[in-house]
């Protein structure tokens, strides 16, 4: 019997594994993917400052020893509105053909067990989880999607449609001795945005995304996703490897059960309402539920307890934003916010990259940009 069966070898699968083993040295560890690696990922590639820091945490900084930091970022509002910013700390791209292999393949060097395997039935008994009726684990971390088998296998329900959002991406050549993370926001549909995200080996990764909902009512269906890119960021117009993928964001979650069974990143529907971020969550998810895995008598119960110390306040600041930045004229102060005081344009980067909270110079600067905005409006309303 295997002390955790990961489902899905992912970064989420992987960062459990890595951690299992970390907890416990020479505990039996085993990965399952129905992909062989490596293989391709549709995203944005970006692995922000807090993601370094889990790989950290789990031995694994070597990863991205090769990468080029990029240390700019430059965001356009609906309104066209632009802030442009110097990181303290940098983000990296790198594809996830290769950081998902190098990823799984430092689990493996610690001692995880990989196989090639689909897993179409899970079975919780009360000593254990059978997984298709041959493969016994104490706890079983599901690491494979909000539409995988084990949350669909747990009775959870489905992701709320309006809190699912579709992104397209795809990679152009881009030589640049600046590399940038360039973010164009889209008043048509808004929330939705175009991004280039610059690797510095002379590509960017460059994509569009909007909410499902925006996707089913715009004409075209799924072409509109291309258009509106090439729209906003004319550069992606010769873009290759276009695929397509849907992100279950964190404003609907499910609620992690008792029990010998945990949901890890897009299982768990961890991902930024804001900005589609899902890595850092994806590997922090990960590695919380490695170690209660091999450690905790109740693994379910413990694991939601450490997601909500960890993640439950910023998650709600990130519902919170979400709904507030819905109102294009209060996201173009955002921006205006940011450009104009570093410390909100720090403050907006941890809440969509990290574990940010919405702080207090954050809503005075916000309070202060909306405010001016309106000033005109309340005029003419007074004139007339």
């Amino acid at each position: 019997m295997y002390d955790v069966a990961v489902v899905g070898a992912g970064p989420a699968g992987a960062a459990a594994a890595l951690s299992a083993l970390r907890t416990r040295p020479g505990a039996r560890v085993l990965l399952l993917d129905k992909q062989d690696f490596p293989r391709d990922k549709s995203c944005g590639d970006g692995i922000a400052p807090h993601a370094l820091d889990e790989l950290a945490r789990l031995g694994a900084a070597h990863v991205l020893l090769d990468r080029v930091p990029v240390r700019r970022l430059r965001l356009v509002s609906p309104r066209g509105t632009q802030a442009e910013a110097v990181l303290q700390r940098p983000d990296y791209v790198v594809p996830r053909t290769v950081f998902d292999a190098r990823l799984l393949d430092a689990a493996v060097a610690r001692g995880a067990e990989l196989r090639r395997h689909t897993v179409r039935q899970v079975e919780v008994r009360p000593d254990r989880v059978v997984l298709d009726g041959e493969i016994e684990a104490r706890t079983v971390v599901g690491a494979d999607g909000a539409n995988g088998v084990v949350r669909r296998r747990l009775g959870l329900p489905h992701q709320d449609p309006s809190t699912i959002a579709v992104a397209v991406r795809g990679y152009i050549p881009w030589e640049t001795s600046d590399p940038e993370q360039v973010i164009v926001m889209d008043g048509r549909d808004w929330p939705a945005y175009a991004w280039r995200f610059d690797a510095g080996d002379g590509t960017s990764n460059v994509g569009f995304g909007m909410l499902l909902p925006s996707l089913r009512a715009a004409e075209h269906g799924k072409d509109a996703l291309h258009d509106r890119l090439v729209q906003l960021l004319p550069e992606a117009a010769g873009a290759v490897r276009l695929r397509s993928h849907h992100l279950p964001l964190s404003t609907s979650r499910p609620v992690q059960p008792d029990g010998r069974v945990l949901l890890a990143g897009d299982a768990a529907s961890l991902v930024n309402p804001l900005t589609g971020e899902g890595i850092f969550y994806a590997l922090l998810s990960g590695r919380l539920a490695g170690a209660v895995a091999v450690s905790a008598r109740d693994p379910g119960a413990s694991y939601r307890e450490l997601l909500e110390r960890e993640l439950g306040t910023h998650l709600k600041h990130t519902s919170l934003l979400a709904r507030i930045t819905a109102h294009q004229r209060v996201l173009d102060a955002g921006v205006r916010a940011a450009r104009q005081a570093p410390g909100a344009m720090d403050a907006l980067v941890e809440v969509g990259l990290g574990r940010g909270l919405i702080t207090a110079p954050l809503v005075r600067a916000l309070a202060r940009e909306a405010t001016h905005s309106l000033r005109p409006l309340k005029r003419t309303h007074l004139r007339g």
